[in-house]
């Protein structure tokens, strides 16, 4: 299937590498349209309250100030801003300011003034009366008094269950039966650049919005939503992203640019700060989860009941969404014929969760895999062991009637990696004695290719061939900095024989580009490049046609490659992609010219194995990340330097998660880490050598047999990590994060 591939498969450098190295690349904080008004947000200081009164007497007198938006004076409409397309079922919570007040952050008012400065000076003397009410902070308070209800026309929680089998029975006729609860945090995304937006208003084409976003389709249709406009009149454009994993794919500043620059009949640019983007934008939701698993004597799980409380947050967001995602999940890692998933998202007053790499699939996984270690121990069987003898195999069913899994490579991933990571020896060998404690862990993981099953994922890209030879793939892709637009021209490369630097990929606009569903679910290789290659086939098609006209020979003598066309065995015949591409234009009087539209055909998994040698410092409990070893189910690599450069990042948003991330609130819902000198993120020196292995197996409808890598990268991180802690200390630790106190505790029993 992918023998002797010229371009896919091979390490092309990013499309605008030299100008992120070099500093010049222009982010939409370095934008300046001319004439532009700035924004900056007043947010809650309290958690759980209304607001009673705004005073604004002060702001207004502050030299530059135009005007001050709030609930009194803006559009009460309600959305969420999870929301992908029109009509989605997604509860619909937020409006652009609240005076009912939800969590520290929540947005109450906006000063719009010439300067940035005047319009942050002005934002700090508006004075907030508020009512203030009890937060509700715990995760299992769902049944909130009537006093910490959260939203009056709305349930505070929401229930979802996913099964299989039959639970009671399989748990009665279980040999041992095994319980568990593991606890998972909100993480800030941590993305370099902070959350941004310009919104530029036009007399007859209405709104143009300059977005570091990863669905410009979904911002047009909830900023229509609130402005009432058609969507012709609300463009979304696409710019460089400094970083997302997630923290981009809601719709959160938008709909405030859109309104006031409409309102103001001006240009406005809102830009927040470190802390407003920990404050106010989204989170990975937290979650508290309960595993009940029944195994037989040989060690097979023949049931598991899981529990899942979701933190939404202050308002439900895509809460809802991530917790049946991370439900999913849960079915199609490991043969396990009775299984029940119950999800309960829950909202309390702190700042909202959402989409965050992985989209539940961290939690669930964590939850899931460190609970696995403990029923392996339980029945005194290695861990690997235990995996190999309950693990999915190639194209099996899903249980819940979900798509097919695929060419599920999961038990070569651990096999191999076991293996490499030298695992039964490193057993015997780690170190248990003295201050410095050895351990080793592993977790596995998976993750899906797009929405199939789920949504509607299709998406259309246009191709034309130049005069010149060049080629412009008209697509609405999403290019993070994950090498997006360079894999894309790798496979319409491969298909044309036509070098990549020739082969512009367009981005994100909703004026030009033809619909695509965004980047997100792991859906751009694997849907998107599906695509870009069929799109690349009919174009080759069209070229092999028109220049049999012009030789006036059979289609099938025409030989296409390198660059170049020719008659078969009539070598002064060659002429150059761009000779042949102008005479088309000028004898045929035809463009070279393609449109199509793929539909994703199925949705397989991507697997993943993990393994992590840790050392606890069992005077000061911190943990040293010594050696990690990722193991990667991937189809094929498109570009393997992008990804081993998603699995290094991964890992290391991972290793956040297993040991120092987390928003930490007071009793009062204030968060006390707000800024990066209170909330440790890893740093090169907290990194361990990481090595990595693909298993490159193919998969059916990828692209060359590709599939997905850059969410599921940082899935099995933290459970491997926590798992060889565990085995370093002998302990049962299961709240994220491992903190030096939590380890000292456990330690000091």
């Amino acid at each position: 299937m992918t023998d002797n591939l010229k371009y896919v498969g091979k390490n092309v450098p990013l499309h605008d590498i030299r100008q992120k190295v070099t500093g010049s690349m222009k982010y939409l904080g370095d934008m300046d349209l001319g004439n532009m008004l700035h924004i900056k947000l007043v947010l809650s200081r309290i958690a759980n309250g209304k607001v009673v009164n705004i005073d604004t007497s002060l702001a207004e007198k502050v030299p530059g100030v135009v005007k001050i938006y709030s609930y009194a004076n803006t559009p009460s409409i309600k959305y969420s801003g999870s929301a992908w397309f029109k009509g989605e079922n997604t509860p619909k919570t937020e409006t652009m300011f609240s005076q009912r007040v939800r969590f520290v952050g929540d947005r109450i008012a906006a000063v719009v003034a010439e300067t940035q400065e005047a319009a942050r000076k002005a934002a700090e003397l508006v004075k907030i009366e508020y009512e203030e009410y009890e937060p509700v902070l715990n995760v299992e308070d769902y049944l909130n008094t009537l006093e910490g209800k959260l939203h009056e026309d709305e349930p505070d929680y929401y229930i979802k269950e996913i099964s299989c089998g039959s639970m009671e029975d399989a748990f009665e006729k279980a040999d041992k039966v095994i319980f568990d609860e593991v606890e998972t945090q909100k993480i800030h995304h941590a993305a370099m650049e902070n959350h941004i937006c310009i919104a530029v208003p036009h007399p007859v084409e209405g709104i143009t919005i300059y977005s570091p976003c990863q669905i410009v389709y979904g911002v047009q249709c909830i900023v229509a939503q609130i402005l009432n406009m058609p969507l012709n009149k609300v463009r979304v454009v696409k710019v460089p992203t400094g970083g997302s994993f997630g923290g981009k794919q809601e719709t959160i500043l938008e709909p405030i640019c859109a309104y006031i620059a409409m309102d103001l009949n001006k240009g406005v640019k809102l830009e927040f700060e470190r802390k407003e983007s920990i404050l106010s934008t989204r989170t990975r939701n937290a979650t508290k989860g309960y595993v009940k698993t029944a195994v037989d004597r040989d060690g097979r799980i023949i049931a598991r009941d899981v529990k899942v409380i979701l933190d939404a947050g202050a308002y439900t967001s895509g809460g809802c969404k991530v917790s049946i995602a991370a439900g999913k999940k849960s079915f199609r890692l490991y043969r396990i014929p009775n299984q029940r998933y119950k999800g309960i998202v829950v909202n309390t007053n702190t700042p909202v969760g959402g989409a965050c790499r992985g989209y539940g699939s961290p939690q669930i996984h964590a939850i899931t895999e460190i609970s696995m270690d403990n029923v392996a121990r339980s029945i005194g069987m290695d861990p690997v062991e235990f995996r190999l003898k309950n693990l999915v195999h190639p194209y099996d069913e899903d249980p819940t009637g979900a798509p097919n899994l695929g060419n599920s490579r999961i038990i070569d991933c651990v096999e191999k990696g076991a293996a490499e990571f030298n695992w039964l020896e490193r057993r015997k060998n780690c170190n248990k004695e003295g201050r410095f404690k050895q351990g080793i862990g592993m977790a596995c993981a998976t993750h899906g290719n797009g929405y199939f099953g789920a949504y509607h994922d299709f998406t259309r890209m246009n191709l034309r061939m130049l005069s010149d030879g060049s080629l412009i793939l008209e697509s609405g892709l999403h290019e993070l900095g994950c090498g997006t637009i360079v894999s894309i021209a790798q496979i319409v490369a491969e298909v044309l024989d036509v070098d990549v630097t020739k082969i512009h990929v367009t981005e994100g606009d909703t004026r030009f580009s033809p619909y695509d569903l965004g980047s997100q679910a792991s859906r751009v290789t694997y849907v998107c490049g599906a695509c870009a290659k069929e799109t690349a086939l009919l174009l080759k098609e069209l070229i092999l046609e028109n220049a049999a006209r012009i030789y006036k020979a059979p289609k099938e003598s025409i030989e296409m490659k390198g660059g170049y066309i020719w008659v078969k065995g009539e070598e002064e015949t060659k002429r150059t992609y761009g000779d042949m591409a102008f005479e088309i234009q000028k004898t045929n009087k035809t463009e070279l010219y393609v449109s199509h539209e793929y539909e994703s055909k199925a949705n397989p998994g991507s697997y993943a194995a993990h393994f992590a040698e840790v050392v606890v410092d069992t005077y000061t409990g911190l943990v040293k990340v010594d050696d990690y070893l990722a193991v990667h189910d991937i189809g094929k690599a498109i570009n393997p330097g992008f990804v081993e450069g998603q699995i290094l990042g991964g890992v290391q948003m991972g290793i956040g998660m297993a040991l120092y991330e987390e928003i930490k609130f007071d009793a009062k819902g204030r968060p006390v880490n707000d800024s990066f000198a209170k909330y440790h993120l890893v740093n090169a020196p907290d990194m361990p050598k990481v090595k990595t292995l693909l298993i490159e197996e193919g998969e059916d409808y990828g692209p060359y047999g590709a599939k997905s890598i850059g969410e599921l990268c940082t899935v099995p991180v933290a459970p491997a990590i926590v798992n060889a802690v565990n085995d370093a200390l002998g302990t049962k630790l299961s709240s994220l994060p491992l903190t030096p106190e939590k380890i000292l505790a456990a330690i000091e029993g």
